[in-house]
């Protein structure tokens, strides 16, 4: 492992070796549905509750990536699992993950989630840890009710707004193996700018992507066209017009042409009334973890920047009227 400026590269990269990416009935309806391990018409999952559902379509993403693990992996090979989500005390990867019994990294990096489970999962596997599992996921429903308001309350969204995903990504990350390679992780400093407005978290939260963006960079002496796509994790309409002003403007970088943002790629923009687009931590988990993955495995894509971006809010600092960190945490994955 060599660490130069907040970049970790690493000399024998960690490689992905089996991934799943599920999602709920409206993702399952929009462009990428087909690339998706599972869509679930039910989103309750059969639960009473979608807190609850929401753990179960985590589990699911998890069990997945393990039978798909080229080795054929079982939860007793799993030395630490990394994961985390949207609700208050990780509720969902603690009651989902319960049962798998499997020592737990509980991660909070709001949206950024998936990028970082990866990251710290790939650190452990470079320090020997052989045989890991990084997941994330998030609800429509359970978020929603905990951020803004009742489902049954109906207030209208602004075009700033974004759609929760529901859905969950999962991927076994091995020190030997077959498949993706995690070449480098950055892990991401907060940046705030000021913005207060919970119906724009994009604009929250694209500072964050562009300093990530523009500082692995700098420690890797790459540019976007080193990369067959850079990839954001749900920075939406607004987000991603913003991270390309902020680019152009701050260091003269162009991502227009290299850069495409899971939470436009999820949704049809025009038909399934979404807003700016899709947002929450399965947004980029379940993205990254079947259609981008699928995609390198398939030779159409070799090297991808995943740069995967958090608004690290709760329903306390929002009421209270404090402003909104950003952060984002950036991985490398090579064919």
């Amino acid at each position: 492992m060599h660490k130069k400026g907040k970049t970790v590269s690493f000399a024998d990269p960690p490689v992905i070796t089996g991934h799943a990416g599920v999602a709920g009935k409206k993702e399952g309806e929009g462009p990428l549905g087909e690339d998706f391990d599972a869509v679930f018409a039910d989103t309750t999952m059969g639960q009473q509750s979608f807190e609850l559902a929401e753990s179960a379509m985590l589990r699911d993403a998890i069990l997945r990536a393990l039978s798909a693990a080229k080795a054929g992996r079982k939860k007793t090979d799993i030395r630490y699992l990394f994961s985390g989500d949207l609700l208050g005390q990780l509720i969902a990867t603690s009651f989902g993950t319960g049962s798998l019994e499997i020592p737990l990294f509980g991660l909070y990096g709001a949206c950024s989630t998936m990028a970082l489970s990866l990251g710290v999962g790939a650190m452990l596997i470079d320090a020997g840890a052989k045989c890991c599992v990084a997941g994330t996921s998030s609800h429509f429903c359970s978020s929603e009710r905990q951020f803004r308001f009742p489902l049954e309350y109906g207030g209208q969204r602004p075009p700033s707004a974004q759609w929760t995903v529901t859905g969950a990504g999962s991927a076994v990350l091995e020190s030997k193996g077959e498949g993706v390679r995690i070449r480098a992780v950055h892990i991401g400093t907060i940046t705030d700018y000021g913005i207060t407005d919970a119906g724009n978290m994009g604009a929250a939260m694209a500072p964050a992507a562009a300093r990530t963006i523009h500082d692995l960079m700098e420690d890797s002496a790459t540019t976007p066209a080193d990369y067959d796509q850079i990839v954001t994790g749900d920075l939406g309409a607004v987000g991603t017009k913003l991270l390309y002003q902020l680019m152009e403007q701050d260091w003269g970088i162009q991502l227009a042409g290299h850069h495409k943002d899971c939470g436009m790629m999820i949704y049809d923009l025009k038909s399934q009334d979404v807003n700016a687009g899709g947002s929450g931590c399965g947004c980029g988990g379940s993205v990254l973890c079947s259609h981008i993955l699928k995609k390198m495995e398939q030779g159409a894509l070799r090297k991808v920047l995943f740069v995967a971006t958090g608004a690290l809010m709760s329903p306390t600092s929002t009421k209270q009227g404090n402003s909104i960190p950003g952060v984002a945490h950036g991985v490398v994955l090579e064919v």
